[in-house]
């Protein structure tokens, strides 16, 4: 399937070697940040970008994308 600009908790879960329940535990309070931003928001997804800004990755430029892809 092609690289998606959303993140499923199992996608979360994967990334962070958690469990899937942490995983949408982390999700609320990533979209829970971008709502207070004014920033619409799916319920269990979240953008693949504030993620991986958010998450100690730094800022993620195309080359990044590409390889996780």
């Amino acid at each position: 399937m092609a690289s998606s600009n959303f993140m499923k908790a199992e996608d979360v879960a994967e990334e962070l070697g958690i469990s899937q329940a942490y995983a949408y535990k982390i999700i609320r309070q990533l979209n829970a940040e971008l709502e207070k931003k004014g920033i619409i928001t799916l319920a269990g997804r979240v953008s693949r970008r504030y993620f991986t800004e958010r998450l100690c990755y730094g800022e993620v430029d195309a080359k990044t994308e590409e390889r996780r892809g």
